[in-house]
């Protein structure tokens, strides 16, 4: 069977830690994975979303497409699955506008509502889709890691000399200026400490020596490899909670310690004094970094317990075969005609944006009714 992928990129994060790494546990269901980056012009977009018609699969990751190219997806794809790992129902944490976005909900619910199933990053946010559609259906399959791919830290410095790292894309670069004042209180004890960002731009921050380091896919490992302790630091918000925490699991499965604060999923991931410390202020900050810095046997046995919580728990090893079967069992059950498409039938765009407002003035829905001929009917697929 043919699963075709619609993605942002081929390099995006998102498909190769959430898509591709699966790839040889949806091959053992006899799924072909075919990667098809969504392209930008209209009459392209198009023929690619009638194309879906020839997969047995669609995989639509976190692109909210406008309805009309929604609905034409809808109607020629046999299956579709839905794979969010962001609150991409409202705007990031950095943005200039407010975090809500009418658009962009109406946009979410019409999607998760379309698709046969959907499989989210994190609890947050398959509570969130479940709010709009029938429990069953939402499948929560955190973001993983290969262990293999990340060489154990080995802590050989000490006290001052020792590195702290930040790994993200340089679109995440504000969270780690708001560190700022905590990085320099961890400095101000510690004159030799140091900070390597891994990232395709260097941060400008004041109050620690920082280095920076070309980010590649190919070094990344050895790279973190090459540190003493993570860092991860999110604001208190809801586009926060909607983060799936890969950078921390990189940080565990290169065996360092973590230093976070307790927001979203690194409260989770994070476990308080076993695989590292959750900080809040910036004492707390300066007192977890100076004592990982200055006990090499520490850090080495939080970075060691880290490793094996992601070997048990956020490996692709583990989590391969579940997204693998919910795709297999999802694409069966459309096959089998138990999700046979309802009938087009025309919706008021101001009912859809009613039960949006609904939403995001905090009201749970009820099950939704046959949106603007944008859906077919659903059942649950079992759990695997």
């Amino acid at each position: 069977m043919r699963l075709v992928a619609l993605i942002e990129a081929l390099d995006h994060v998102c498909y190769r830690y959430r898509v591709e790494a699966f790839a040889w546990a949806l091959g053992e269901h006899g799924l072909t994975l075919e990667p098809a980056p969504l392209g930008g012009g209209t009459l392209g977009r198009v023929r690619q979303l009638r194309a879906a018609r020839r997969a047995d699969v669609v995989l639509l990751q976190r692109k909210l497409l406008p309805l009309w190219q929604l609905r034409i997806l809808r109607h020629a794809a046999p299956c579709l699955i839905y794979d969010v790992d962001d609150a991409v129902y409202g705007r990031d944490s950095f943005h200039r506008k407010p975090h809500e976005s009418w658009q962009r909900l109406i946009r979410f619910w019409a999607t998760v509502y379309a698709a046969d199933a959907v499989t989210a990053g994190n609890d947050h946010l398959a509570d969130r889709v479940a709010g709009y559609v029938e429990p069953e259906r939402v499948h929560a399959i955190p973001t993983c890691v290969e262990p293999d791919r990340y060489p154990p830290a080995q802590h050989h410095r000490r006290g001052g000399s020792a590195r702290l790292v930040w790994i993200g894309q340089q679109s995440t670069l504000p969270s780690l200026l708001c560190l700022q004042p905590q990085l320099a209180a961890a400095a101000a004890g510690l004159p030799r400490l140091e900070l390597r960002v891994i990232c395709d731009a260097a941060p400008g921050l004041s109050g620690i020596r920082v280095v920076p380091r070309p980010w590649s896919s190919a070094t990344e490992g050895a790279e973190l490899a090459a540190c003493d302790v993570g860092i991860c630091w999110l604001p208190d918000d809801d586009w926060s909670r909607g983060k799936c925490g890969l950078k921390v699991l990189q940080y565990m499965a290169a065996g360092l310690p973590v230093v976070a604060n307790p927001v979203g999923v690194s409260r989770h991931l994070v476990v308080h004094g076993e695989t590292g410390f959750l900080a809040a202020g910036p004492a707390e900050w300066a007192s977890a970094i100076s004592r990982l810095a200055c006990d090499p046997p520490l850090r080495r046995k939080l970075g060691d317990a880290g490793r094996r919580r992601v070997e048990r728990r956020f490996s692709v090893a583990r989590w391969g075969p579940r997204f693998a079967a919910v795709v297999a069992q999802t694409a069966h059950r459309a096959s089998s005609g138990s999700t046979a498409p309802r009938a087009a039938a025309h919706c008021g765009l101001g009912h859809r944006v009613g039960r949006a407002v609904d939403v995001s003035r905090g009201r749970r829905l009820d099950r939704p009714r046959s949106p603007a001929g944008l859906v077919r009917s659903h059942h649950a697929v079992p759990e695997p």
